[in-house]
């Protein structure tokens, strides 16, 4: 079995990169979501190496130690894009095929939406890619669903920065492990006076998929760090609308696939399944959409096995 190794990197977009990677060959990027890390792709490294790639999981802005500025207009997505592409030079790679999970796949899809001549396929899991809408993210998101939803709780500095942190235990126990509870229709809305972990149960038992272990390599990434970084992430939601506006109306052209759970909140509501419909329309050359049973939200740890084996499929009839 390959072995993971670490080590910090100078990517082209100016900042020093921790990665984790396994094997050689065609680049492969693994971009993790919030709150992860590097450690959400621990199965898939080993993986595809064994199968002939070299697979780089980086720590990405904000994060653990990589770390990053304290200014929120340094999370943009242009910065994060610009922090994918340029670890390919950095890694001695022109291309690359880019994988994401939950915030990844924003960056996933986004860096093949900005640099198709650099992405040979993309793939994103759990969140499917949005085009541009026609306003702001966090006006549209009031309009539709209210103040309460999460996303805009995560817009003042503060509040969740200091829930997240206060038990970090608790933080990664519930979020990770503990059972939604919903607002009405099915959304997830902060109750008044509550925060953000109020939306989880916390759970009698862990679920077989993750340890104490687990859970102790998160809270360690997050000790130092915190959450003020990460969460600047959406804090740019309204920003990074303003500077891609000249790709309003531009498809995403790599091939593309989407790998989702069939229980995942995220796409398992009506209308997120009607708006897959016409995800073909943005992602022209999307391969497929793989949806897997009795999967949430964690769709790379809860099920490695058929994440693995869509993604080196993928990878083999893409990045040769």
């Amino acid at each position: 079995m390959p072995e993971i190794s670490h080590r910090v990197v100078d990517s082209a977009g100016g900042l020093r990169m921790h990665i984790a990677e396994a094997g050689r060959g065609p680049l492969v990027l693994l971009l993790h979501g919030f709150p992860e890390s590097w450690y959400s792709w621990r199965h898939q490294l080993t993986a595809l190496a064994a199968a002939g790639y070299h697979a780089v999981a980086p720590t990405q802005r904000g994060y653990g130690r990589t770390g990053g500025p304290d200014a929120v207009d340094q999370y943009s997505v242009l910065h994060l894009a610009g922090d994918v592409l340029g670890l390919m030079p950095a890694l001695g790679a022109e291309h690359a095929v880019v994988v994401g999970h939950d915030w990844g796949a924003t960056v996933a899809w986004y860096t093949a939406l900005l640099r198709p001549d650099a992405v040979r396929g993309v793939v994103g899991l759990a969140v499917p890619p949005y085009p541009r809408g026609n306003r702001p993210p966090t006006e549209a998101l009031r309009h539709l669903l209210g103040d309460a939803f999460y996303m805009l709780y995560f817009q003042q500095p503060g509040p969740a920065d200091a829930e997240l942190s206060r038990d970090l235990g608790t933080t990664f126990r519930r979020i990770l492990a503990g059972a939604p509870t919903l607002g009405p229709a099915g959304l997830p809305l902060v109750p008044e006076g509550g925060g953000f972990l109020d939306l989880f149960r916390e759970p009698d038992t862990l679920p077989d998929w993750l340890t104490e272990d687990d859970l102790a390599h998160y809270t360690a990434e997050f000790a130092t760090g915190g959450f003020t970084r990460p969460l600047n992430w959406y804090r740019n939601l309204d920003r990074n609308w303003e500077l891609t506006g000249a790709w309003h109306t531009a498809r995403i052209q790599p091939p593309a696939l989407l790998i989702a759970g069939e229980k995942d909140l995220v796409v398992s509501n009506a209308a997120a399944r009607s708006g897959l419909c016409t995800l073909g329309t943005f992602a022209p050359h999307l391969h497929d959409v793989q949806w897997l049973p009795d999967t949430g939200h964690w769709t790379q740890q809860q099920r490695p096995a058929e994440v693995n084996k869509v993604l080196t499929a993928f990878l083999a009839a893409h990045h040769r």
